[in-house]
């Protein structure tokens, strides 16, 4: 006698791939908490990111992700915020506003006058030994947003731009002739171990 085939088991929804998502977090159903998940990550990416990257990372479906973008980004200029969030080509990023830009630009020309903070410091050390590397990378490791250090690091002629990663498509950054100089070294062989106050300088390739 012929014995009945089984039925195959119906895959349930939670046996199919999933993206995974952050589950210590706080609750993105919130609007406001997905508001600030988005300033957050926006804060450090070194270009823009697409509505589908940012809807992947936080769990969310794209048409809420692009819906929260554009409702921040009028708010931001309907209160005359200083900072723009613009899409520019495929995805999204922080500006600063155009009508400010005078002032930008004379704190970082004063800048050059004025001795680095250690805040730029730290960066300008990570950058230095582990050339080339992204904006982003050295913001993941010193857990604090570098794009107002980044910037008077390059006004500064310390560091300049070679390219971009080809991985990520962010900016890589290295040192300059003028930081040679600064630091009486003829090449980059001279710079002495990394110091002991920057520990997570050795972190970044894990990153």
């Amino acid at each position: 006698m012929t014995q009945p085939v089984a039925p195959e088991p119906v895959v349930g929804p939670e046996e199919e791939d999933e993206v995974e998502v952050v589950e210590t977090g706080p609750d993105l159903s919130d609007d406001a908490e997905l508001e600030g998940a988005l300033e957050s990550v926006l804060l450090v990416i070194d270009s823009p990111a697409s509505e589908k990257l940012l809807a992947d990372v936080f769990g969310q479906s794209v048409k809420r992700v692009t819906q929260t973008l554009k409702r921040m980004s009028a708010r931001y200029t309907e209160s005359g915020s200083g900072i723009d969030l613009r899409r520019i080509g495929d995805g999204w990023r922080f500006y600063t506003r155009d009508r400010y830009a005078p002032y930008v630009e004379k704190l970082l020309l004063d800048g050059q006058r004025a001795k680095l903070t250690r805040a730029a410091l730290e960066t300008l050390a990570v950058i230095a030994y582990r050339q080339p590397v992204t904006r982003a990378r050295i913001a993941a490791v010193r857990g604090v947003n570098v794009d107002g250090v980044i910037r008077t690091l390059v006004a500064r002629g310390l560091i300049s731009e070679i390219g971009t990663d080809s991985d990520t498509g962010g900016i890589l950054y290295r040192t300059t002739e003028l930081f040679l100089e600064r630091l009486g070294l003829s090449s980059l062989a001279d710079l002495p171990p990394i110091a002991p106050l920057l520990p997570e300088v050795d972190a970044i390739d894990d990153v």
